[in-house]
């Protein structure tokens, strides 16, 4: 599912193709290799260069994707409700809806294509991340054409200095919180796969934006008021911005439950100059906390849908970095955008 998941034979990648540009495309290409360089749950990439020079990956969508949506989804919903994993007073109806809604806009390649321009003109000239440049010419809502980028997978970054890998973490997350504080807009997909390091420059590639979305402003007041609350140990208003963004109820059950989980978090960051997140203390107390919860009962209450992607991401480029070993400075991070 991440990067290796089954391709399209040749003769249905000719067919697919045929049916976007024309049985005459190839005679626009200089060479056109029909072994994907990587294939994931909706699409393939190529590599390929035109003949007016431009070396290119184009991801081209598996046909009938699209229209399977509704269906597949439909089919993970039975599953997860016949598991007996989530409480049956659990609605997940509202994230079902959208699951479907955001592999709908996935699957939407001009969408993304778009996005892509987007956030190379917000990252111009920035030294740490460069991004593909996107080629609408040869792009359609099922075929998207970029510049063709060299890099490894993010992960191998684990394996360099102690000083590349704080480096490369502290861009990922610095990112992060420039995508919600500045830019107002998030790649909501934290999958290892769409980051790849260039060694020979030091670059981090940023490769898919199916599932960039724009942030509510009430998502961003909300979680600069929970960071301001936490960096200051101040626990009333803390207690009001979890419930600002619906983390808590206000007079639920578990709500102090749930906040002296976030404290632990902010305890953490406050603790010293640098988080080390090679040590895994903090997530295995609260991989224990949310059992002890499950274990009582909590069901949690429904959550935003713009809370959940950031959520998402959040927890996605806290796992990356943690597998990078890295060791970050994040109070600094925090406070220069919230404080």
């Amino acid at each position: 599912m991440r990067d290796q998941a089954h391709f399209m034979p040749p003769k249905q990648l000719r067919d697919v193709l045929n049916r976007t540009w024309g049985t005459d495309w190839r005679k626009s290409f200089k060479t056109f290799n029909v072994r994907p360089i990587a294939a994931a749950s909706i699409g393939q990439v190529h590599r390929a260069t035109l003949k007016d020079g431009r070396d290119v990956a184009i991801k081209v969508q598996y046909p009938g994707i699209a229209r399977s949506i509704d269906s597949d989804i439909a089919n993970v919903a039975a599953l997860v409700r016949m598991s007996g994993l989530l409480p049956k007073s659990f609605d997940l109806g509202p994230y079902i809806q959208e699951a479907r809604s955001q592999l709908r806009e996935e699957t939407d390649y001009e969408r993304e294509g778009r996005h892509m321009r987007h956030f190379a003109d917000l990252l111009q000239g920035d030294e740490a991340f460069e991004i593909p440049e996107f080629f609408p010419d040869w792009s359609t809502p099922e075929v998207l054409t970029m510049s063709f980028l060299e890099g490894r997978p993010i992960e191998t970054v684990s394996d360099a200095t102690r000083e590349e890998r704080n480096r490369v973490s502290e861009a990922l997350v610095d990112l992060t919180l420039r995508e919600v504080f500045e830019f107002g807009i998030m790649q909501s997909d934290p999958n290892f796969a769409n980051y790849r390091y260039n060694p020979a420059n030091g670059k981090i590639s940023l490769l898919d934006f199916g599932a960039a979305r724009a942030l509510q402003p009430s998502a961003i007041d909300g979680y600069m008021h929970l960071l301001r609350a936490g960096l200051r140990e101040d626990d009333e208003e803390l207690r009001n911005a979890a419930i600002q963004l619906k983390l808590v109820e206000g007079d639920g059950p578990f709500d102090d439950r749930i906040l002296g989980m976030i404290r632990i978090v902010f305890d953490a960051i406050l603790s010293a100059n640098e988080f080390d997140f090679s040590d895994r203390t903090l997530s295995n107390h609260l991989n224990k906390e949310g059992m002890a919860l499950a274990r009582a009962g909590y069901i949690p209450p429904p959550m935003r849908m713009d809370i959940l992607y950031l959520q998402r991401k959040i927890g996605g480029i806290f796992l990356l970095v943690t597998r990078l070993s890295a060791s970050l400075p994040v109070k600094t991070l925090l406070a220069k955008y919230v404080i």
